[in-house]
């Protein structure tokens, strides 16, 4: 398997690619539109098939590359199923496998920073978490329809039951940290780690964080797959 984790620093948002070397076929992983020249230079130089985009959820900080990726490669656009996105070629769900290749990647139904959010298993070593897990932290729940206790429902359910030695590739990060694993998210993570549900929906609750700068923007170009021309 090929594996890059790609960053946009004035979001913080990492982009992934995932491909199988023998076949070629490839699928980025929450792209971003002003990183597409990087990709497809990227794509480019590993000799790679875009097959397809593949999104966790509906973003509020950026607006996602799907839209011009399908313009110059013909791939398929995935978001997760409940995403209010019409345009995208595939709506996935929970608990389904998409393959590229040989490589497996299963949706893992993780709701609660947003009410369609989805992480990644890859090929049964790595989970891309998007924004519910975080290194050393997780998603916000205030804006999108999330909801606090159902994101530690699904963090503690579906992704801290996963195998210690999983690797923990996130959505984004703040700090510079790059990868975890299930193992130090579970006793390290200053939101979960020793905190129950009514704990952590207390402490979610009461972050009062300020929107994304790109919110009122982002979210409806992401449900247009990234085509902001089509809102004017």
């Amino acid at each position: 398997m090929l594996f890059r984790q790609l960053f946009d620093p004035e979001t913080s948002t990492y982009t992934y690619l995932v491909a199988d070397p023998e076949t070629g076929d490839a699928v980025l992983i929450d792209p971003v539109l002003e990183q597409v020249e990087r990709d497809m230079k990227l794509l480019g130089e590993l000799h790679l098939t875009l097959r397809y985009c593949l999104e966790t959820h509906i973003h509020a900080d950026h607006i996602t590359g799907t839209g011009k990726l399908r313009q110059l490669t013909a791939c398929q656009g995935i978001v997760p199923e409940r995403a209010e996105a019409d345009c995208a070629d595939r709506h996935i769900a929970d608990g389904e496998t998409l393959h590229v290749g040989s490589i497996a990647i299963q949706a893992i139904a993780t709701p609660g920073h947003t009410d369609s959010h989805m992480s990644y298993w890859v090929n049964g070593d790595r989970v891309l978490t998007g924004d519910s897990l975080l290194i050393r932290g997780c998603g916000r729940t205030d804006f999108q329809s999330g909801d606090a206790g159902t994101l530690y429902d699904h963090i503690t359910q579906k992704l801290l039951t996963l195998a210690d030695n999983t690797l923990v590739y996130p959505g984004h990060d703040y700090r510079g940290q790059t990868v975890s694993t299930i193992a130090e998210e579970k006793h390290y993570n200053p939101r979960l780690a020793g905190h129950d549900r009514d704990q952590f929906v207390t402490l979610m609750n009461s972050l009062n964080l300020p929107d994304p700068k790109k919110i009122a923007e982002a979210v409806p170009a992401n449900q247009k797959c990234g085509n902001a021309a089509a809102l004017r």
